[in-house]
């Protein structure tokens, strides 16, 4: 039986991915307005957004919603197939996190950096793992 401490666990790990995912859907959206940026000042503007956003929200966010869920996926146990799935789409979430990281540092450097329509299409990818893993952790399919 689930005690009471994994309700309280499971609550503070939906507000981190809450979080954590505001984060991973606004991030590129800040990339397109830099890109359209047209003055120095501006495009200084979005360097500080984007290294608070990425640093004081979405890691914290991430890194808590990676150990309240491992927690409670070894309260559990790992025997389901959905969680399996689930895992290996936090996993890819985990990469693009990071890989929009890459960008945070080459927006700072003032290095080159892809066009605004390149930002709005990798700003979809989370809404894809988004859906996968809320119907596997909803609908638990398998």
């Amino acid at each position: 039986m689930i005690g009471e401490w994994y309700l309280w666990i499971r609550a503070v790990h939906v507000m981190a991915v809450i979080s954590w995912m505001a984060g991973l859907f606004y991030l590129p959206r800040l990339f397109v307005y830099h890109t359209d940026a047209r003055t120095a000042e501006t495009r200084e503007t979005f360097k500080i957004m984007e290294r608070r956003l990425y640093r004081a929200i979405m890691w914290p966010a991430m890194v808590a919603a990676h150990v309240l869920g491992w927690l409670m996926a070894f309260e559990i146990g790992f025997t389901h197939g959905w969680l399996h799935v689930k895992i290996l789409m936090i996993a890819l979430l985990t990469a693009y996190h990071f890989w929009l990281g890459t960008y945070v540092k080459r927006f700072a450097a003032e290095a080159a950096v892809p066009d605004a329509r390149f930002f709005r299409m990798i700003n979809e990818i989370p809404t894809l793992l988004m859906i996968v893993i809320v119907i596997m952790v909803v609908v638990k399919p398998f």
